[in-house]
């Protein structure tokens, strides 16, 4: 345990030292000011291009604005992100041969895998965190509107699909020869859940739905309980890609 504590430790501070979780934060406090500002300035835009005429056909912007621009940038940017940085978490360091002194020192394997997966669960809560709190906090103030109640509703799904992408990152890493390859698996793990979700008859059992009915759950609290399916599928999985992480990189040369 006390190995386990080390090497999360050791992670957090080299995501630090080399300005990953600096360049994170930064990342997702812009996009928590973005949400609402986008949302307030909207009219505005639209005056710009289309006409006053026209704009003035449009709602008045309130504080499902916000929350589209929240949850469409978490999912295409601030996801794609991790994604991008991550993606060589375990063979970088395999190539680099970082491992084989705290290996062969003691350190046992399955310590690797989820240290990292500690490490980056907290990075991706933090991350999260940060720009929800930012995003709910002007636009309660643009925004003074009874339209999203619901908003832990909302938010935890998302949070739960970014822990299954969060594993599906270190056991594409673990698999993968360099990160290009942990980027091009993660991808297409996506892709096929995007596919799968073209079938009605699987969307409320398909980990992907937590991204894509984020605001049908901010407004009507029952429908949570309509993809509860989806979210426990997501922890086995996710706990399947620990494991399948642990087992192949036991087998993998250092």
């Amino acid at each position: 345990m006390r190995n386990l504590v080390y090497f999360t430790k050791k992670e957090l501070f080299e995501s630090w030292r080399t300005y990953r979780l600096l360049i994170l934060l930064i990342v997702f406090l812009i996009l928590g000011l973005m949400n609402p500002l986008l949302a307030k300035l909207t009219p505005e835009i639209f005056k710009m291009t289309i006409g006053k005429s026209l704009a003035q056909t449009i709602p008045e912007p309130s504080s499902l604005d916000s929350w589209t621009q929240f949850y469409k940038n978490m999912t295409q940017i601030g996801l794609v992100v991790f994604a991008l940085m991550f993606s060589g978490t375990v063979s970088n360091e395999v190539n680099q041969g970082t491992l084989i002194n705290l290996v062969t020192k003691g350190l046992h394997r399955w310590t690797v895998i989820i240290g990292k997966m500690i490490s980056l669960i907290f990075q991706w809560t933090l991350c999260l965190v940060l720009s929800f709190l930012i995003t709910w906090a002007y636009t309660l103030y643009y925004f003074p509107d009874d339209k999203s109640p619901y908003l832990l509703q909302a938010v935890f799904p998302l949070w739960l699909f970014g822990l299954l992408l969060m594993g599906l990152v270190v056991f594409a890493s673990t698999i993968a020869r360099n990160s290009y390859e942990g980027l091009l698996i993660t991808g297409g793990g996506v892709v096929i859940l995007g596919l799968l979700n073209l079938f009605d008859q699987v969307k409320k059992y398909n980990p992907i739905s937590l991204t894509t009915k984020n605001l049908d759950f901010l407004q009507k609290a029952e429908l949570f309980q309509d993809y509860l399916a989806a979210m426990i599928i997501s922890c086995l999985v996710f706990i399947l890609l620990i494991i399948l992480s642990i087992l192949l990189f036991n087998k993998k040369r250092l």
